[in-house]
């Protein structure tokens, strides 16, 4: 004997199914997203502390030249 599935267990399955994905493909999205927003904010950290090291530097260089800091 076969075992007949409804039509409303069919849209069910496809209903659940769509969902399932959709939830995935949210999931990727948003660690995609957070790995973005954390490179980004590493990058700038970064350039952040090359400023300052550079900054440091140049003040160095002029105090050891005889220049009064600004």
């Amino acid at each position: 004997m076969k075992d007949q599935l409804s039509k409303a267990e069919i849209r069910k399955d496809a209903v659940q199914g769509t969902v399932e994905a959709a939830a995935a493909a949210a999931g990727q999205v948003a660690t995609i997203v957070t790995t973005a927003v954390r490179d980004v904010a590493v990058a700038v950290g970064g350039f952040a502390t090359e400023v300052f090291e550079i900054r440091d530097s140049a003040r160095r260089a002029s105090l050891e030249q005889g220049h009064p800091e600004d």
